[in-house]
């Protein structure tokens, strides 16, 4: 790859000290990337698909033998405490072990024809170059869980990682390499966000974006991909609501609301935004609630006992000040929380767990993904309430609700306008399991069967006898 001049420093969101320095590729480098991606997808869609799976499982053996160093890594950069670090390795590993068996089971068929003298075959084969453009939370797994299914399918991949953590993504890409596959199947590209964007959807070399981010991104890159027709995957905003219902275990509920809001300080795209209580249990599960949040650990992700580490920068840091102080001010109360620790000099940003009582629709905090370690709660008296309450968003990525009753479970779940859905689990993400939103939480499904769908395209051949 050339190097260029531009570097930038990559910082710990936790202490501000600068964990590395990288350099910047500049348009003609970009350029140059996707030219030998085009080359690179030639010769890797040519191979076998016992060679792809090979690789894969190769890449996926070295992931795992490296896992304290790649955990090391993402806490450097992302913060996250090493303990959910670790957890991310093996989880992002796990999509390539998955897929490396995916990549020998992308079957065709034949089909009857409606004449003698013609038979008629379908076959799949890989979508051409991809381009993903990646987020900073999960800096290892938003990776591999796009880059696996494209790779099996036969694609060739570049890789355009968030600028707060890319020295995961340029680690994977040198153990991808390491374990046999060609660097110009497998690549990384660093530099301007706005430039590297367009490069990628105004290509006619790459045929297929995927993104993961914002939702307002997620329209402009496919506004953008709309001149050249290209295929897109977009896994975009939250703001996920979790509904307890009058007989739901309480303290099943508890951990598993803390599972999911708390995770990542609340950075993550299906943790639960909006916790939509029954009126008559709504005090109990409160203090519970309080009580388990009130012993979560703010600090440094290499200490332990951290449960709760640092907001990734400034900007994510003021909007969750915003969301709690608007509350405060239209009559919320806060139960435990409610603090921060900044210090502006060396660029570092805690927010303390906090839980609001006493939320309402006017509040900001009922309408904007919080990306923090904030829960509010409000209240129901009827089940077709809640649901109401959980489906007022344009956002339809993830829900959750805990009930005892199954008939109710049911009810609930078939009337949630979500992609994903927990009962009585704070915690489904899966390798296995189709993810991905609806509405305008996304286009297209990572993991699974569904997963390496995008990845491929459907040829129909009619031949005459």
């Amino acid at each position: 790859m050339t190097v260029t001049t531009k570097t930038i420093e990559i910082k710990n969101p936790a202490t501000g000290e600068i964990v590395d320095t990288i350099s910047l590729q500049t348009e003609q480098d970009v350029k140059a990337a996707i030219e030998r991606s085009e080359a690179g997808y030639r010769t890797w869609s040519k191979t076998t698909a016992e060679d792809r799976s090979k690789r894969l499982r190769t890449w996926y053996n070295l992931i795992l033998e490296h896992k304290a160093e790649l955990a090391a890594l993402i806490t450097a950069e992302n913060g996250k405490p090493l303990k959910e670090a670790e957890g991310e390795v093996v989880y992002g590993a796990g999509y390539i072990e998955w897929y490396a068996e995916e990549a020998k089971r992308v079957y065709g068929r034949t089909v009857p024809a409606s004449s003698t003298e013609k038979r008629i075959v379908v076959t799949r084969q890989a979508v051409g170059p991809v381009a993903a453009i990646t987020p900073w939370n999960f800096p290892a797994a938003m990776i591999t869980r796009k880059a696996a299914p494209a790779l099996a399918a036969g694609c060739s991949f570049i890789i355009k990682p968030a600028p707060d953590t890319p020295l995961t993504a340029i680690r994977l890409v040198e153990l991808g390499h390491e374990a046999g596959i060609p660097e110009d199947v497998l690549q990384v590209v660093n530099g301007d966000s706005v430039m590297i964007g367009k490069q990628f959807t105004e290509s006619t070399i790459i045929q297929k974006v995927t993104f993961t981010g914002s939702t307002n991104v997620g329209k402009l890159l496919m506004k953008q991909s709309a001149t050249t027709v290209k295929q897109v995957s977009m896994e975009l905003g939250g703001h996920a609501p979790l509904i307890i219902d009058e007989d739901a275990n309480l303290d099943l509920a508890v951990k598993q609301t803390v599972a999911s809001k708390y995770r990542n300080a609340g950075q993550t795209c299906i943790c639960a935004n909006r916790l939509i209580v029954h009126e008559a249990i709504k005090d109990e599960f409160a203090s519970k609630l309080a009580a388990e949040v009130k012993s979560l650990e703010v600090g440094i992700g290499t200490n332990p006992t951290t449960d709760i580490g640092p907001i990734i920068n400034k900007n994510g840091f003021d909007k969750i000040v915003s969301q709690i102080n608007d509350a405060k001010e239209k009559g919320a109360s806060i139960l435990v929380g409610g603090s921060f620790d900044q210090d502006e000099e060396k660029g570092t940003y805690f927010v303390h767990p906090t839980v609001l009582d006493g939320v309402t629709d006017e509040m900001t905090i009922m309408h904007e993904e919080t990306f923090g370690p904030v829960a509010p709660i409000t209240t129901f008296t009827s089940i077709d309430d809640a649901i109401a309450i959980a489906n007022d968003t344009p956002f339809g990525l993830a829900a959750y609700y805990f009930t005892e009753n199954y008939r109710r479970g049911l009810y609930i779940a078939e009337n949630l306008d979500y992609g994903i859905i927990g009962w009585n689990d704070g915690g489904p993400s899966a390798v296995q399991a189709p993810f991905g939103g609806m509405k305008e939480s996304g286009i297209g499904r990572e993991g699974g069967p569904e997963g390496i769908e995008g990845y491929l395209e459907t040829k129909y051949l009619s031949i005459g006898l």
